[in-house]
């Protein structure tokens, strides 16, 4: 057996595209974090981050409130869960005005963020790309790109009704990806994928 040879797809923005604020083209925009609930009475707050390591979030200072958005800057507290921070806000003194944040995307002008290595792919470039099979036939579209533990994988939704597939995302299922031609190039094992 062949061994699985993986691909790495950098964490840096959710599964939904960034809003277009009318401000800036959302494409110039990665999405770090998404502000939740409020933590205390004193204007913590909790952050889910996008980023590789959520502890570093405050590395990307300062950060705006929506693409083009208010510039805020953070500073980490506290890092309770994997993909979440606790962070305060420089001028959010309070509870209420933590929990007027919530919801908030914070996003950095992609020109700031590092470019990935060889064979390394932001989240973002890759959802919304065609996934077409060998012959170039359309099988969907990436939705997202999920990990849970063994590896990371592309949900696909099908071209012909909506429903979606996993892919590993590893060389040997994946093994063209063409962002300047939006699409990437699929080898399913058989069986794998039935009745795209």
């Amino acid at each position: 057996m062949t061994p699985r040879l993986p691909r790495k797809a950098v964490r840096a923005m959710p599964r939904k595209s960034p809003p277009n604020s009318g401000s800036a083209d959302p494409k110039d925009w990665v999405c770090l974090a998404v502000a939740g609930a409020p933590k205390g009475v004193r204007g913590a707050l909790r952050l889910t981050c996008y980023n590789e390591s959520p502890s570093d979030i405050a590395g990307f200072n300062p950060l705006h409130a929506g693409p083009g958005g208010r510039l805020l800057s953070v500073s980490v507290i506290e890092h309770p869960k994997p993909n979440q921070v606790v962070v305060k806000i420089e001028g959010i003194e309070d509870r209420d005005a933590a929990a007027a944040l919530n919801g908030t995307r914070f996003f950095v002008p992609r020109s700031r963020m590092p470019e990935p290595e060889d064979d390394e792919f932001y989240h973002h470039d890759l959802i919304g790309l065609s996934v077409v099979d060998q012959q170039d036939g359309p099988l969907g579209t990436v939705r997202a790109v999920l990990d849970f533990g063994a590896g990371e994988l592309l949900e696909v939704v099908r071209a012909n009704n909506r429903s979606t597939f996993m892919l590993p995302f590893t060389n040997e299922v994946v093994p063209t990806i063409d962002l300047a031609a939006g699409r990437v190039v699929v080898d399913p094992p058989e069986g794998l994928i039935d009745d795209v």
